[in-house]
């Protein structure tokens, strides 16, 4: 198992920096066919030939290799590696250092994905084992047919749906039956409240984790409907084991190595669903900066999340690599 993880290790920091590599020729290439991204600065104002010369400098596009079409500009992407590999993610264009803004956003995110992995494992579980347990059954068919509506109706809609047309009545209505400074208010608050992150964050995440639940509630099924079929499963009940023993420990736990996988899919997912989710309930999140950051053509900011977000992606499929080991012991790595 040692050397396997090694092993794992060294692919993800080549992943890693392949990934930082192609980012950063996306960004150059933009910045040669686009022009510099240093008028972001001053916003609408118009900055001086000097002006626009000095923030250059400062934020280390002033390299020639930016004027010039096809150039991969290998010294930026180095000097970048060195200040990352120093724990340097530089600043904004704003001035800020993006290690601050990460650290101030990365909570909020987190608080998030931790409502969205509740509700799509509590819906993808129970649901999926409720269908492959009473097979062919009215409730097996509607869940997949539910489960199947809700894959067919894109998240972004349904967010935009719900602030704009059902969380406002619905705050209003809190606020006169409950009182202004209660907890319902803000469960169905339109955007995000810093002052009271949870509450204001339930109701977003578990409707991503609604939308995110349809193609994992289907595969629980598949997978236990094998498991059910299984030899070790007819030899459990033919000693007379209680079938709820049958179902957590022969049925649950042989089914779970594709599940543990749909997890890990699944974060990377949410960090890919939080920047919708985040950008249009104004979460001050990891989402919410990189979409801030790419409106505002805040080049250094974008590689630096990115790129944080790459290595998180990395570090979560080795988790689920070694954590197939502990649940299913046929599986060996040496």
């Amino acid at each position: 198992m040692g050397r396997y993880v090694l092993r794992r290790l060294l692919q993800a920091l080549g992943t890693l920096l392949l990934v930082m590599f192609v980012l950063h020729l996306l960004t150059t290439v933009a910045i040669q066919l686009n022009g510099s991204p240093a008028q972001a600065f001053f916003g609408d104002r118009v900055a001086s030939p000097a002006q626009i010369a000095s923030v250059e400098q400062r934020f280390n596009l002033d390299d020639p290799c930016f004027d010039q079409p096809g150039n991969p500009c290998l010294g930026p992407f180095v000097e970048r590696l060195g200040q990352y590999a120093q724990g340097d993610l530089g600043t904004n264009l704003r001035g800020r250092e993006i290690s601050g803004i990460v650290a101030a956003a990365a909570p909020n995110t987190m608080r998030l994905f931790s409502v969205v992995l509740v509700t799509w494992l509590a819906l993808g579980m129970l649901l999926g084992s409720a269908a492959a347990r009473w097979r062919g059954s009215f409730g097996d068919h509607g869940i997949r047919l539910s489960s199947v509506l809700i894959d067919a109706f894109p998240v972004f809609v349904l967010l935009v749906v719900y602030r704009y047309v059902v969380a406002v009545p619905l705050n209003r209505w809190s606020e006169q039956t409950f009182g202004e400074n209660s907890w319902p208010p803000y469960w169905f608050k339109p955007s995000f409240d810093s002052s009271h992150p949870w509450a204001t964050i339930i109701v977003p995440g578990i409707l991503l984790g609604l939308a995110g639940s349809a193609a994992f509630i289907r595969l629980v099924r598949a997978s236990q409907l094998e498991s059910y079929q299984g030899d070790h499963v007819r030899t459990a009940r033919s000693k007379g084991l209680a079938e709820r023993r049958v179902v957590l420990h022969h049925v649950v736990r042989n089914s779970s190595v594709p599940v543990v996988t749909a997890v890990g899919l699944a974060f990377v997912e949410g960090l890919g669903g939080a920047v919708i989710t985040e950008g249009i309930m104004n979460i001050y999140g990891i989402g919410g900066v990189l979409w801030q950051a790419v409106r505002d053509d805040d080049v250094g900011l974008v590689i630096a999340v990115v790129t944080l977000l790459a290595a998180v992606t990395v570090v979560v499929m080795i988790v689920v690599d070694i954590a197939y080991a502990l649940l299913d012991p046929r599986i060996r790595y040496e």
